[in-house]
This record gives C-alpha cells, structure tokens and sequence, in this order.
C-alpha cells in the first residue's frame, strides 16, 4: 500500500504544485473558474498557499505517516468544498474538482492502510 501512496500521492502533489504555480500568476482559466464559482480575487494567494502546504504534506508524509494522512484529509476537504462551490452556483464544470477529491480520497486511504 506504501508503494500505492506515493505514486497517487506524488502525482497528487504535483497536480497541486501546478495549480498553486497557476493560480499565483493569475492564469486565465483558473481565475475564470474561480469567479464561476463567485470565489473572490483575493482568496486566491490563501487558496494557491493551501493547495501548496498540501502538496509539501503530502510529499513529507512518505516520512511521517501522520503528516500524510493530515495533509491528505486537508486536500480531500479543499476539494470537496470546491465541488459544493460549483454545485451551489450551478456550475457543470465541476468534473476536475470531483476527479482531484476522489483522488485526495485515495491517498488518504491509502496512506492510512500503509
């Protein structure tokens, strides 16, 4: 199971690095999401930290079982808000959101059971 989290967990971290890096420079699509889902412009700096500190827990958390499992229940929750965010708004794009959730739901069982 070890073996399993760290590649959903590697992969995970660096689908979230990306996102971070995109989100802190504003890309378009990112921004155009967030309003979508009425996020406003200044969350963006503490949503990008927060994908970013998730994806450093989840790295370190190949070392430290319980720094796994909190930085896996921090991004399965960030992203099951973003799917409630577009859920709430009437947003039918919410299939990235839904994918990463059951992904950060892997790792977290995944490192639980390793």
């Amino acid at each position: 199971m070890f073996i399993a989290y760290a590649v959903v967990g590697g992969l995970l971290a660096l689908v979230l690095t990306a996102s971070a890096t995109f989100t802190l420079q504003r890309n378009d699509q990112i921004v155009a999401s967030m309003r979508r889902v009425q996020v406003p412009d200044s969350w963006l700096p503490r949503l990008a930290t927060l994908k970013a500190a998730g994806a450093i827990g989840l790295v370190a958390g190949l070392w430290v079982t319980p720094l796994g499992i909190a930085a896996a229940t921090g991004v399965t929750l960030y992203f099951l808000g973003a799917v409630v965010a577009h859920l709430r708004v009437k947003d039918h794009e919410l299939a990235p959101a839904a994918v990463l959730t059951l992904v950060a739901a892997a790792a977290l069982a995944l490192r639980i059971l390793s």
